[in-house]
């Protein structure tokens, strides 16, 4: 098998850079601290008190900002000695050096410890909030508390003025901070990775360097304020390390030139010898200024842009992966989008759905309660939730739920369409029918008398009661026969419960074989009696059903030894009543009741017809 480069008996080998990078971030904070001290002592002015601008704190603060607290000794005492070692090898005087080097190291530690209260305080410099602190306390605090300190040592040590020592390092100190730590924080985060790739960007910085060397050696061609838009396109194009450091090469040309009497700014000279200076640290800090302001502009639109990237790609997340398909129309009915969801519901690409209007694919008879959800919306309502049958591009129809809202406009809040969330509720319908399916069926049950199949006593009354009612409203006759199984009790002694039953459905299946209106029932009214309702129907009609029924059994020729006949016979009684006020449907099972004695005490095998004038009894006649 072949080896990992990356391993040595068995440990991981770390990349020598990532083993010493401490190591190394001392060593560029030492070199870079030592190169800006010599190179700006180089360019001091014989007799002046202290630089215009002082930018080894600036680099030597932005490491501070971006390094672990408990790291900060070892960069204080690295910052000291490139400090001192820099400034020494141009100008000499070590001591007076170390005195300065000393207060720079103190004003430093004052501006990071009032920036940077936690260790988790990194640096935003695109955030107005820390962008006025970093003003406050680094360019004019620190540099004010330790300015304080040099005029107190100005006078007895450099035999100058007070005043202006002081002002003449709060000025420098805090007008090179303000160009310098910006740039090295970028810089050091960065790395100029956030650099376009375009060969066009790069035109920016080369016009820079050419503007800024015309402008400020010379005074014929005013050419120094391209300087700013040119900054603003190197920021705009390649970031906020390359713009910093185009800033910083424009005030390190500026301080050359401006100090060895060359460039527009000494036209100031004649005012006052330090009006050149001031006029310079103007510029330089309207520069600074300029890029500070577009740079919080343009971090708050990265961030909305962000915000507005994540809201879409969540959208997206949402829309792709919900089962549920999201479509926003007009009220024209006219779609503006469909989620991709709906290929998975009905087979419809997104685009294909665009092209349809709102009911177009709604099953026709379902089209006139989802036009009338549409009219509520349209009208006030504020949602609404119908079932209706859809089209699928195979052209079956599939049972959705849509829960319509109305959609307004956030300004004015005027109705401006609907949001339809749309889903598949096939399988829930589906369901739906079962369920209903097995309530008719329980219900069925409940109402059937097992054995025979017939109505049983609970339908029976409840369909009594009802064609009582109905008799009573229509002015009509209503019927109905008890039939009793002669001798059954005999029967079952001499052939068993099993034939007893085998009887009993064969009754039931006689009866049935001859009550075919849909209007009459068939029950078993208990043990071996029967019942027959017969709505609209006199007396001489129920006594013709009655003598089929028994014409219908005879015919199954059922053999009875017990009974003096030798078959299965059966008694019925007859009644027959036209409804009205104050009578109730028990009287009609009474009456019923009674002539079915009547034609049991009468020999039985006879159908016996009662009425409140008289009875008539009828013997069926052996086939």
């Amino acid at each position: 098998m072949r080896g990992n480069p990356g391993m040595k008996d068995g440990r991981c080998l770390v990349p020598w850079k990532r083993r010493h990078s401490f190591a190394i971030r001392l060593a560029g904070c030492f070199l870079t601290v030592a190169l800006v001290s010599g190179f700006v002592v180089a360019f001091e002015r014989p007799g002046a008190a202290s630089n215009m601008l002082w930018i080894a704190n600036g680099v030597l603060l932005a490491y501070l900002l971006l390094a672990p607290r408990w790291r900060w000794p070892a960069y204080l005492a690295t910052g000291l000695a490139a400090e001192l070692v820099g400034s020494t090898l141009v100008a000499g005087h070590w001591k007076q050096n170390l005195l300065l080097t000393l207060l720079n190291l103190a004003e430093v530690t004052i501006s990071a410890r009032l920036l940077r209260r936690r260790s988790t305080d990194l640096p935003q410099f695109t955030d107005s909030g820390y962008l006025l602190r970093f003003a406050g306390l680094a360019i004019l605090a620190g540099p004010a508390v330790m300015g304080l300190a040099f005029a107190a040592l100005a006078l007895p040590l450099l035999h100058a003025n007070p005043y202006s020592s002081f002002l003449s390092w709060v000025i420098g100190d805090g007008l090179g901070t303000a160009v310098t730590t910006p740039a090295c924080v970028a810089i050091f985060r960065t790395g100029f990775r956030s650099a376009s790739k375009e060969p066009i960007a790069w035109r920016f910085p080369v016009l820079l360097f050419i503007v800024t060397l015309v402008g400020f050696s010379q005074t014929r061609v005013p050419v120094l304020f391209l300087a700013y838009p040119l900054l603003v396109l190197i920021l705009l194009r390649m970031g906020i390390a390359w713009a910093s450091l185009g800033a910083l090469f424009v005030t390190v040309t500026g301080i050359y030139f401006t100090l060895h009497g060359h460039g527009p700014l000494l036209i100031a000279k004649t005012l006052t010898s330090a009006a050149p200076v001031i006029l310079l640290q103007i510029y330089i800090a309207s520069g600074m200024f300029m890029l500070y302001s577009i740079s919080i502009a343009l971090d708050r639109q990265k961030a909305t842009e962000r915000r507005l990237q994540q809201i879409v790609s969540l959208h997206q997340i949402v829309t792709e992966n919900s089962r549920d398909v999201i479509i926003m129309a007009d009220f024209e009915e006219r779609r503006s989008y469909v989620s991709s969801a709906a290929q998975r519901l009905a087979g419809w690409s997104p685009e294909e759905l665009l092209r349809f209007k709102s009911l177009e694919l709604v099953h026709p008879e379902d089209q006139p309660a989802a036009a009338a959800a549409m009219r509520e919306l349209k009208s006030g309502l504020e949602d609404i939730m119908i079932e209706c049958r859809v089209r699928k591009r195979s052209g079956d129809y599939i049972w959705v739920e849509a829960s319509l809202r109305v959609v307004r406009d956030p300004a004015t809040s005027v109705p401006t369409g609907v949001l339809n969330m749309v889903r598949d509720i096939s399988e829930r319908k589906i369901a739906e029918e079962e369920l209903r399916d097995a309530y008719r069926a329980i219900e069925a049950l409940a109402i059937t008398d097992p054995l025979t199949r017939l109505a049983n006593r609970r339908r029976f009354d409840q369909c009594l009661t009802s064609e009582w009612r109905r008799g009573m409203r229509d002015c009509q006759a209503l019927s109905l026969l008890l039939i009793d199984v002669d001798f059954f009790k005999l029967y079952n002694d001499t052939y068993g419960h099993l034939r007893g039953d085998s009887c009993l459905k064969q009754i039931a299946e006689s009866a049935m074989d001859v009550v075919t209106r849909p209007g009459d029932l068939v029950a078993r009214f208990g043990g071996e009696e029967f019942a027959v309702v017969l709505p609209n129907t006199d007396k001489e009609g129920a006594m013709q059903v009655a003598e089929e029924i028994c014409a219908s059994l005879r015919r199954r020729r059922l053999d009875h030894k017990a009974s003096p006949l030798g078959c299965v016979t059966i008694s019925v009684g007859c009644a027959t009543m036209v409804p009205g006020l104050g009578q109730h449907s028990p009287v009609l099972i009474q009456k019923a009741d009674d002539a079915l004695y009547a034609a049991k005490k009468n020999g039985r095998n006879q159908v016996y017809s009662a009425n409140p004038a008289h009875a008539e009894s009828v013997v069926p006649q052996a086939s």
